[in-house]
């Protein structure tokens, strides 16, 4: 594949990870949600409208915004009036979003710095357009001739997102009230087999944020990426079946791979992140080097 149309494919693909910030999304239309006057995700305007039957949890729109009522004064209240009304909204067919319903609960907030609001139903997020925080993590080898070569893994043809497609080793959600590294860990053991003393080695490496916008709502998303050198004799093994295989490539197949439709969008853009940070995309060969470094670090 000739490098100038490898290049313009990875562009095309950070467009359509940031697509929310160009012109003709949706962001125009949709409403700001705000509780105790911040701003933590943005709503639809279909999905603002079905909020409406509920006027003892959501206020009507006001300048723009959507927010609860003032009675919902507590992380508790919040958190237990949304989850009745999603559950409630489950029965709705335009909202496919919650078919995937998984009991997973997101922490809301404005900043990842900042103190949780409420929590929400995994699935339904979208819908709000709150952000969404995960850990990737880059297993990868370097061999006695200094080769490197990286663990992909195929995830299950079960998985409700993106059945079959390639990923990195190990990834996950970060649960409300779940630690960053304490995910790391679990993710890795319960994926990829991985023993904690060995997972715990991973080092803290970037951030890789974006939006996107699709049939199913509004995607603020940022992903905490470790690297985790592995030893040359270590072999990931499937462990709760979200995987189905894993592989073993040299960065220039992975590199190849990266702008397939075989690839996991997101978790592509963790290997883009890996690749330059390891110096084996070059500012002075690479003409898009700025663009694919701002595409991977966009402020949610």
């Amino acid at each position: 594949m000739a490098s100038c149309s490898w290049a313009e494919n990875i562009l095309q693909l950070l467009r359509k990870m940031n697509n929310f910030y160009l012109p003709g999304s949706c962001r125009s239309s949709c409403f700001r949600f705000e509780i105790e006057g911040a701003q933590v995700g943005w709503i639809p305007p279909h999905v603002a409208s079905l909020l409406a039957r509920y006027p003892d949890v959501f206020s009507p729109p006001h300048q723009g915004a959507v927010t609860l009522c003032h009675g919902l004064d507590s992380y508790e209240k919040r958190s237990e009036a949304v989850s009745h009304v999603l559950q409630a909204l489950r029965q709705e067919p335009s909202l496919t979003c919650l078919k995937g319903w998984r009991d997973e609960k997101y922490s809301v907030m404005p900043r990842f710095s900042d103190c949780p609001l409420m929590w929400m139903e995994r699935a339904a997020t979208s819908l709000f357009g709150v952000k969404r925080y995960g850990v990737h993590i880059n297993g990868y080898t370097v061999s006695d001739s200094q080769e490197v070569c990286m663990w992909l893994a195929r995830r299950s043809h079960t998985k409700q997102t993106y059945p079959g497609l390639l990923d990195n080793m190990a990834a996950g959600g970060l649960a409300a009230g779940v630690g960053i590294k304490h995910t790391l860990v679990k993710e890795c053991q319960e994926e990829a087999c991985v023993p904690a003393a060995i997972a715990k080695k991973a080092r803290p490496v970037a951030t890789v944020s974006y939006t996107y916008e699709d049939e199913e709502g509004v995607f603020p998303e940022s992903q905490f990426v470790f690297d985790l050198e592995l030893p040359l004799e270590f072999k990931p093994i499937i462990g709760d079946g979200e995987v189905q295989e894993f592989y073993l490539l040299p960065i220039d197949k992975v590199k190849e791979l990266l702008v397939t439709d075989d690839f996991k969008p997101n978790s592509a853009m963790v290997v883009l992140d890996f690749l330059i940070r390891h110096s084996y995309i070059d500012p002075d060969t690479e003409p898009y080097y700025q663009d694919f470094v701002t595409g991977l670090h966009q402020i949610l």
